[in-house]
This record gives C-alpha cells, structure tokens and sequence, in this order.
C-alpha cells in the first residue's frame, strides 16, 4: 500500500513539474513575440530629425552649437515651426540667437523660443556681470532733445543747491559731472536700436555699478540730472567738472584780482606840518 502511494507522489510531482516547465516556455515565447512585435512596429514609425536641446538653457542665455544637436522625431507629433537640416538654427556668420523661454533638455527648438539672430531677450541679457539697470527721469532738454538710441553712452551732470560746510546760507547752484560715459540699454520701454526716429522719452535706461546706482539715485532726490551724448567713436574720459554761479559769472576771480591788488601795493607816509600824505610805492620786496 505504500509503495503504491509512493508512486503515485512521484507521479504527481513529475505531472506537476512538467506543467510548470511547459508554462515557462509558452510565457517565454509570448514575451519574446510581444517584445519582436513591439520593436516591429517601432521600426515601421516615421521619424523625422529635428534640433533639440542637449542641455537645460535658461531664458536669456545664448545658444551655441554644443547645445543642439540633430535628433529622431515622430513625424505624428512634430512640434510647431520645429529646426531641422533644412532650416538650421544657426548658419555660418549669423548672429547668435537667444533663449527667450526656458527650454529642457532634449526639448524641440521651436521659433517661438529663441529669438531672431541678433536680437535679445530683453534687459536681462544686456546687462554685463556685476551691472545693474537705473532707470533716469529726462524731459527734452536733459535728453538730449530725443535723439537718445540704446547703446549710446552719455555723460551725467547734477544740478541742484548746495551749502557751505559749516554753513546755512545756500551758495547757490551747483553743476557737476558725476559719471562718464555711462552706456543707455533702454529708451521708455523699448531696448530696439533700429528704430531712427526721434522720441521724447520720459526715462532712459542705464548699465550700472551698484555703487554708480546708489550715486544717480542719490542725485536724482537731491537735484535734477541732465544727459550728454558722447560720440560714437570717442574714447575719451571727461575730468572733473564743477561749475556755479560764481565762477559762471566770473565773480570769483574779480575777487581774487582785487585781494591781490590790495596786498602788492606798497605806500610812503610824507608829513607836510600838521598834515600826513600816503604817496603809493612799487613794492621793493
């Protein structure tokens, strides 16, 4: 009896191994087929190659031929004004383009993320590192009657009252050169240099220092700032520069003129009996 119930153990077990090892093939051979399958119908969709980004470019930076590259794209699903082969994204001696949205990596370049060669993206992307934009308060005589452009440079001058140390009498108004050559980003709300038209701006925008900022803002509140347009091509530096009423007007060295006079002349006392004469002399001294 119990030998026949071994038997009928082994059997068992064999049956059962064996439905296992038959299960494990056809599950294989499944999968195999699923995966064939799938690579099949991978291969039979049409690409095409389009520009993406091999890295994450933040709004502002510029793009350079490291950060693009010619990548498989389904045409199913092309992104809109896409970059390709025939349509590069920057050809030789043109002007860099610019990201004017942030952009992921392997993401599609798209016309409506990179800006025209040349151009900027905006106020950010002018500013070298360490500058900071101020913007300045001008009507038509402090600028420059409209004829301000960005990239122009512009000498600033302070006007305002000022009083003598130890003193509360004002000595009246002051005109003084406070930075030179400072470079203007924007006009009002515009930073385009094509435009060729004069425009009466109410604010002009400069790259600074923060020290050169807290300078004009210091003066903008204590007087009025007026703008002077320097040429294109001049390198020069203006020095130091101060001019008020009394040295406008002349005073100063009229005065000074009369003190000197006074202490170069030299007298002779003469006594005529009861009365003494003052005869002025050339100093010998």
């Amino acid at each position: 009896m119990r030998i026949v119930f071994g038997l009928v153990l082994m059997a068992g077990l064999a049956l059962a191994g064996f439905a296992v090892y038959m299960a494990q093939n056809y599950i294989g051979s499944y999968q195999t087929a699923l995966e064939q399958e799938r690579t099949k119908a991978q291969g039979n969709v049409p690409v095409h190659e389009i520009y993406v980004a091999t890295r994450k470019i933040d709004y502002g930076e510029i793009i350079t031929q490291e950060d693009m590259a010619l990548k498989p794209w389904p045409k199913q699903i092309l992104p809109e004004s896409y970059y390709d082969a025939s349509k590069p994204l920057t050809s030789e001696g043109e002007e860099p383009r610019i990201a004017v949205r942030p952009i992921e990596k392997f993401e599609a370049f798209m016309e409506v993320k990179v800006s025209e060669p040349g151009a900027d993206a905006g106020l950010t992307s002018r500013l070298d590192r360490g500058q900071r934009a101020f913007a300045i308060k001008v009507d038509v005589a402090t600028g420059v009657s409209g004829f301000l452009r960005p990239n122009d440079r512009v000498d600033v001058y302070w006007t305002g009252r000022v009083r003598a140390r130890g003193d509360d009498v004002p000595v009246g108004e002051v005109t003084k050169l406070i930075e030179t050559g400072v470079e203007l980003i924007a006009i009002d709300q515009t930073s385009q240099t094509q435009s060729t038209n004069a425009t009466i701006a109410r604010t002009v925008t400069v790259a600074a220092t923060p020290q050169q900022v807290a300078s004009l803002a210091q003066a903008q509140s204590t007087g009025r700032l007026s703008l002077s347009l320097l040429g294109r091509n001049d390198s020069s530096v203006a020095e130091v520069i101060e001019v008020d009423q009394r040295s406008l007007l002349g005073l100063r060295e009229v005065q000074e003129t009369e003190t000197t006079a006074a202490v170069d002349v030299c007298t002779i006392r003469t006594r005529k009996g009861a009365e003494v004469v003052e005869v002025p002399i050339p100093c010998t001294n």
